[in-house]
């Protein structure tokens, strides 16, 4: 509230000093008149939310392999929000899309190539950093090219189509003493993190269950999903595709991995979609603490949930792991809370600085190729006890820390 004795100040009177409340305040603080600013005056830094951006020459270079709807949709503007990463350059099989793309981005012609010419990125100094956004098929091979162009990699999951493929990256990766980094965008996201941070810190209580279900409708008619229904390039169905989702997802909120697993996996006859790959996959997870785990993946509905069993609180994260709009909410008999927390678009920007901050301060990665491995063994773990209708049980060779 003001009065006309002391007006509101305007932001450009108060930055000219011409109000008179502003000038009562500095003369009450000048101790005589050579104290008093004769120009305009600011206020002192504040205190920002968020950290700005490092200087230009200080931000770690990145290409991007692939530009897809996810890419151009969601990667790309991050790399622009991002603090310590920005783009430098990009790779496109289609030479007038990375043109377009380029200019819309600022980035050089120069800095543009095709995939049969990303060996040529050992000689541009300005590439840090190359990031696999192609079909799975395409992973192993540009990721292991990147590496002999002497540049640390991280790729979309999944890894890959097979464990074989896995390990010829992360071999890739020690031979060029260059790091491997796997997308897995939810360990950043905000809503997965605090429901993680409240297993950890016991608020949930004993976890002996969880279950997660990711589903997302496929339609051949759109380009970004017409190589899903082919297995040589997808490497299989839902599971694949968006199952992984709970795999890994349930692995790192549980904090360990699955020692036993069966499995099922079932397809409409006559729907063309489903003549390679699967439509609808469930599963049980078996974990060596005792606790027991569910998911289903699918083709049809729409829904992406993950639910944490907890004997003191249910935590559910429903949307769980969507671009944006995720929720957590956390419930009991009584009641049910939703849990506030920061937008889900840090999940982008997260995962890029993490990776870059790692590079530049030689520090360890979060989702590491080893964890790419042990989810892509997980997932021809599950088709084989889908195939067989038994029971796999897993060996020490599937599991890694779960960070």
């Amino acid at each position: 509230m003001s009065d006309d004795s002391h007006p509101v100040p305007s932001r450009r009177l108060f930055m000219t000093g011409s109000v008179l409340g502003l000038g009562s305040l500095v003369l009450a603080g000048a101790s005589d008149a050579k104290d008093i600013p004769t120009g305009p005056t600011g206020r002192p830094q504040p205190e920002l939310e968020q950290e700005p951006p490092l200087p230009a020459d200080k931000q770690l270079g990145w290409a991007v392999v692939g530009l897809g709807h996810y890419a151009q949709q969601y990667v790309l503007p991050a790399l622009g929000r991002a603090r310590r990463s920005k783009l430098t350059a990009l790779v496109s099989g289609n030479a007038d899309k990375a043109r377009t793309v380029a200019a819309r981005h600022g980035v050089k012609t120069a800095n543009l190539y095709g995939y049969d010419t990303l060996g040529r990125l050992a000689q541009n100094r300005e590439v840090d950093v190359v990031y696999i956004v192609t079909p799975n098929s395409s992973h192993a091979e540009l990721t292991v090219k990147a590496f002999e162009a002497g540049k640390h990699v991280m790729c979309e999951k999944p890894m890959a189509n097979s464990s074989a493929e896995c390990q010829r990256m992360i071999d890739a990766a020690r031979a060029a003493g260059r790091k491997l980094m796997i997308a897995y965008r939810a360990h950043w996201e905000p809503h997965n993190v605090r429901a993680q941070e409240m297993r950890d810190a016991g608020a949930l209580g004993k976890v002996w269950f969880a279950s997660s279900d990711h589903h997302r409708p496929l339609d051949p008619s759109r380009p970004r999903d017409q190589w899903r229904v082919k297995k040589a390039i997808a490497g299989g169905g839902s599971l694949v595709d968006i199952g992984i989702y709970s795999l890994n997802g349930l692995q790192w909120l549980l904090g360990e991995s699955p020692n036993a697993v069966s499995a099922s996996m079932f397809s409409p006859p006559g729907d063309p979609r489903f003549t390679e790959v699967e439509n609808v996959f469930t599963a049980e997870l078996v974990f060596p603490s005792g606790a027991r785990a569910t998911i289903s993946s699918g083709y049809t509905a729409d829904k992406k949930r993950i639910d944490l069993w907890g004997d003191k609180l249910v935590a559910t994260l429903d949307p769980a792991t969507a671009y944006e709009g995720n929720r957590l909410t956390v419930s009991n008999a009584q009641k049910a809370e939703e849990v506030l927390t920061e937008s889900s678009a840090e999940q982008f920007t997260g995962e890029l600085d993490h990776f870059s901050q790692v590079i530049a301060e030689k520090g360890e990665v979060r989702t590491p190729g080893e964890m790419g491995l042990r989810d892509v063994r997980l997932i021809e773990a599950l088709y084989r006890a889908a195939s067989t209708r038994q029971w796999v049980e897993l060996n020490a060779d599937m599991t890694m820390k779960n960070g």
